[in-house]
């Protein structure tokens, strides 16, 4: 019976893969800061099939309180086998782009409270020398684009961070997967004209419960961004200026 950790647990990718895991009969630790929302996906995994669902509410910006929350969960589940973070929003570029103060809060609610948070999770994943840690980054982080590079440079310097815990995590057994979604159908995404190349969430949380159960160190969800985004990184810097995505 697996025991999985789940950090920002209500976003709709978060609540498909836990809803995977449940009918495996998995025990859930799953932490948000929507409590409301967090009750009723617990209750729905439950009857699922989760063995046991615990709750925690924690808004990760809140950086005093990871502590407090990683003691709970490792009380709670023991040691976890899999640890799922799955924390972010999708800023206004513009707004970004505007206001400086708009830009820091957006980087650290998509990068810096994540890194911040999967120091002292990767120390104690160090210490058993066994489990996976995986991380929901974003292809936006492959190359910075017009459209998105605020947000962009939040994900990529989120999975530089991952490299570095994989290289150093290897040698004690723990697996680090860095889960990079194309678009998916979501709240999130909700204002956002859908085309062919949009996924759901359960299609991609398919591929993440499977690519965290081989510990493939970056997945890309769907698998055919793998190829698109290897397209847009190694376009001339002359060709992609002249064109916008």
């Amino acid at each position: 019976m697996q025991k999985i950790l789940m950090i920002g647990a209500t976003s709709a990718i978060a609540e498909a893969v836990a809803r995977r895991y449940a009918a495996r009969g998995a025990t859930l630790f799953l932490v948000a800061r929507n409590t409301a929302r967090l009750s009723v996906i617990g209750a729905d995994l439950a009857v699922r099939g989760a063995a046991q669902v615990h709750e925690y509410a924690l808004d990760i910006n809140d950086l005093a309180g990871h502590a407090g929350m990683i003691e709970q969960a490792w009380t709670s589940l023991g040691r976890p086998d899999v640890v799922l973070v799955a924390h972010g929003t999708l800023p206004d570029q513009a707004a970004c782009e505007a206001s400086v103060e708009v830009f820091l809060s957006e980087f650290s609610t998509n990068g810096g409270a994540t890194m911040a948070l999967l120091g002292p999770i990767a120390n104690r994943l160090d210490e058993a020398g066994a489990g996976t840690l995986a991380v929901i980054t974003s292809v936006a982080g492959d190359r910075g684009r017009q459209s998105n590079y605020a947000y962009g440079a939040a994900k990529a310097a989120t999975s530089a961070f991952l490299s570095g815990l994989r290289q150093r995590l290897h040698k004690r057994g723990v697996a680090v997967v860095d889960i990079r979604p194309g678009f998916v159908d979501t709240p999130m995404t909700a204002h956002l004209r859908k085309g062919p190349l949009w996924a759901s969430p359960d299609q991609v949380a398919k591929r993440i419960v499977g690519g965290i159960g081989r510990g493939t160190p970056v997945l890309y969800a769907p698998g055919f961004w793998r190829l698109i985004m290897l397209v847009i990184r190694l376009l001339p810097q002359a060709v992609f200026n002249r064109i916008s995505l």
